[in-house]
């Protein structure tokens, strides 16, 4: 497994709000850059309206630690920051004692994983205050988003009553780091599998997914099309029914799931991406049964979250798995 910030072909010190780096010099020309301080990361309330979190981002926090140096191009930034009088923000005694920083802060953590309250330390660090301080940022980035992703997808993975969740939530989330730090939280979190297959390389997350409405589009027409799928991938179909007529395209997936039944494979199921995911669900439950194949799953998705969730459960939505993305 790699780690998280493989991704990162350069050194991330400079990760850090200015104003951390312009009181760690104003700690070092006071002489107490090396007296020990402690830092304790906490929150002061539970996100979404709930009862807890879920602690998540002390891999990347670990890595991030690990790999922490200032390289000769970020001493050579800082050297070119100017103050307000137009002269060098940081003299060159201080920028050799950050080329020369190796951390020595002791840090303890909550686990990942663990549920977590408000005013509840979730990270203590413990050293130099320079240090402590340079570090403050990075930390309350790192954690602070993951938390939140793990969180949600503890919510959601509730909701389900044990159903599986898989995450979907690449095409939505905040560029390439935002997506993987995302994914990989998600899966602590509780989701069973993403679709996200960077991160599936990276940390060794199970990789899902079916096909999109354009693979249906691409052919004259929905049975084309699912022929088409089935015959690529006769051990992982899964169809997209929803592109014209929802429960025509179950129709169709049932025929499709006859032909590939012919020759020996068996379909895995449908997806529903839109409409009533209740009604629809039921009366391709119903379908599917009818036609022999009772062992073929229905995934639903659209900007599900654990409130949608609930409430379709409550009407009796016959959904096995959940695909969540918009709102995770």
């Amino acid at each position: 497994m790699n780690l998280p910030l493989d991704i990162y072909q350069t050194s991330l010190a400079l990760l850090t709000d200015l104003y951390q780096l312009t009181m760690a010099y104003g700690y070092w020309k006071a002489g107490v850059a090396d007296s020990e301080a402690v830092f304790s990361m906490s929150f002061r309330k539970n996100p979404f309206h709930g009862g807890y979190a879920i602690t998540c981002g002390l891999g990347y926090l670990v890595d991030y630690l690990e790999r922490f140096r200032f390289d000769d191009s970020d001493i050579s930034y800082l050297g070119s920051l100017k103050g307000n009088d137009g002269e060098p923000l940081f003299d060159d005694g201080f920028l050799k004692y950050l080329a020369d920083m190796r951390l020595t802060c002791d840090i303890d953590a909550v686990p990942e994983g663990n549920v977590v309250f408000p005013h509840e330390p979730l990270i203590q660090v413990r050293g130099p205050i320079i240090q402590a301080q340079i570090l403050e940022t990075p930390i309350l980035n790192i954690v602070n988003f993951q938390t939140l992703v793990a969180t949600k997808a503890a919510r959601v993975c509730q909701a389900t009553n044990g159903e599986s969740v898989l995450e979907f939530g690449l095409r939505r989330a905040h560029g390439i780091d935002g997506a993987l730090a995302a994914s990989r939280a998600a899966f602590i979190g509780g989701c069973n599998a993403s679709s996200n297959v960077l991160a599936g390389k990276l940390f060794g997350i199970p990789v899902r997914g079916t096909h999109a409405h354009s693979w249906v589009m691409s052919f004259d027409d929905e049975p084309e099309a699912f022929d088409a799928y089935a015959d690529a991938l006769p051990n992982n179909c899964v169809f997209l029914v929803d592109t014209y007529d929802t429960l025509e395209g179950v129709r169709h997936a049932i025929e499709a799931g006859k032909r590939l039944r012919q020759r020996g494979h068996e379909m895995v199921g449908i997806r529903l991406d839109s409409g009533d995911l209740a009604y629809l669900s039921i009366e391709a439950r119903k379908m599917l049964d009818a036609a022999g194949f009772q062992k073929a799953v229905i995934v639903a998705s659209n900007d599900l979250d654990e409130n949608i969730i609930e409430s379709l459960k409550r009407q009796g939505a016959t959904i096995a798995v959940w695909g969540v993305g918009t709102k995770l």
